[in-house]
Parts: C-alpha cells; structure tokens; sequence
C-alpha cells in the first residue's frame, strides 16, 4: 500500500532528524502502526507498537502521557483485532484486557 510506504519514510526521517523518543517521532509511529493493523499486518504492528514504540514514549513522555496511552490501546486493539492468527487466544485476551484496564485507569486519574 503506497501511503503505508510513505508514513514508513515519514517515521524513518523523523527518526533520524527528531530522535526515537521525540513526540512527533511517537505519534508517526503510531499513525504507521495503525495503518499495518489496518492492513492486517498484525505481528509487525503489534512486535512495532510493544517494542519500539511503547518502551520509547514510556521513557521519554511517561507512562502517563497522552501519546503513550494512545499508543497502548492500539497495541490492546490490534491484539483482540489479531485473535485469528494466534492460537493462544485466552493469554491474548487477557493481555490485551490488562492493558485496556490499564489505560483506563491511567485515563481517569490524569484527564478525570
């Protein structure tokens, strides 16, 4: 898909101008997750989201940030969205409902 090649090259330059761990660099990433779930690349988007992007915006905008909320419901998405390809499908459910719960309660308390 030819706009998934662009926000490829798009994160991959912020990724060499902005950092890894840069705001900007994070939303890209999300928006390039979203569009591999979208195009049912669920592995990469969910090995992208969990790895890189996740452990990044935790780093750098806290576990608390809009931006990695956002980030952890794609990621909990993605994994109910995915449930077909894997054959461990309570463990799926379960992860993907600790995160939801998660980013829930991280929600409330920060925005109320």
């Amino acid at each position: 898909d030819e706009a998934l090649v662009l926000q490829r090259i798009i994160y991959t330059r912020r990724v060499a101008t902005l950092g890894a761990s840069h705001e900007n660099t994070l939303f890209s990433g999300g928006t390039l997750a979203l569009s591999m779930m979208k195009l049912k690349l669920w592995e990469e988007g969910i090995s992208f989201t969990r790895d890189q992007l996740l452990p990044a915006a935790r780093q750098s905008l806290g576990p608390d940030h809009d931006t990695t909320l956002r980030l952890s419901q794609y990621l909990a998405t993605a994994l109910v969205d995915a449930l077909g390809a894997h054959s461990r499908k309570r463990d799926v459910l379960l992860e993907a409902e600790t995160i939801q719960q998660d980013v829930a309660q991280r929600r409330r308390r920060v925005f109320g």
